[in-house]
C-alpha cells in the first residue's frame, strides 16, 4: 500500500501587484498556516520519501516551513507542477519511482482540488466516512492536506484509484483560531 499526501501551498501575499505569480511569497496568515500544517503533519506521522513541489515561491516556502522532514525525503521542484491541470500532475504521480511508500505533492489549485477529487471517485466521495470529506468536496483552501492510500502501484495510478484517509484544513484547526 502507498501514500499520497496532497498539500495546497499555504496564503500567498498579493502585496505588490507588479510581482509575476511565480514570485509571490507566502502572506504572514500563509506562514503561520504552513507551520500548523507541518505540526500536523508531525503528529500524524507523514514521512514522505519524495516530495514533489512546484517552482513557485509559494510553494517552496510551503514545503520550507515542514522542514525539517523526517527520513530526508528527496525533494524534485518541478516547472510542470506550477498551476499544472489534474491530468497533468497524475501523470507526474505516474512516473514516480516504485520503491517509494510515500509522495508529498505540493502545489496549486484548481489542479490539486480536481485531482483529489478525480483520485477518490465521485461514487467513493458519496459513501466515504473519511474525515474532512465533506469539505473536500466543498473546496479545497491553501494550506490544506488531503491523505489517500494507493492500492496500486504508481505507473496504474488512476482516476478513482486512491482512497481518501483524511482531508484537514487549517482554518479548521484551533491553533488557526487565535
Amino acid at each position: 500500500m502507498r501514500q499520497l499526501i496532497l498539500l495546497r501551498h499555504a496564503k500567498s501575499s498579493w502585496d505588490d501587484p507588479g510581482l509575476p505569480d511565480h514570485a509571490r511569497p507566502l502572506n504572514g496568515r500563509g506562514k503561520r498556516a504552513a507551520a500548523v500544517m507541518a505540526a500536523v503533519m508531525q503528529d500524524l506521522g507523514l514521512a514522505p520519501d519524495i516530495v514533489l513541489v512546484s517552482s513557485a515561491r509559494r510553494t517552496l516556502q510551503t514545503l520550507e516551513a515542514l522542514t525539517p522532514l523526517p527520513d530526508s525525503p528527496l525533494v524534485e521542484p518541478l516547472d510542470d507542477l506550477y498551476l499544472a491541470p489534474w491530468p497533468r500532475m497524475l501523470d507526474i504521480l505516474r512516473a514516480v519511482p516504485e520503491t517509494a511508500r510515500s509522495v508529498l505533492l505540493i502545489g496549486h489549485n484548481p489542479g490539486m482540488h480536481d485531482l483529489a477529487l478525480a483520485l477518490a471517485g465521485t461514487e467513493a466521495m458519496q459513501r466515504s466516512t473519511a474525515p474532512g470529506t465533506k469539505r473536500l468536496a466543498g473546496g479545497y483552501p491553501t494550506a490544506a492536506l488531503a491523505e489517500f492510500t494507493i492500492p496500486t502501484s504508481w505507473k496504474m495510478l488512476e482516476a478513482g484509484g486512491a482512497r481518501l484517509v483524511r482531508f484537514i484544513a487549517p482554518n479548521d484547526l484551533p491553533e488557526m483560531a487565535a
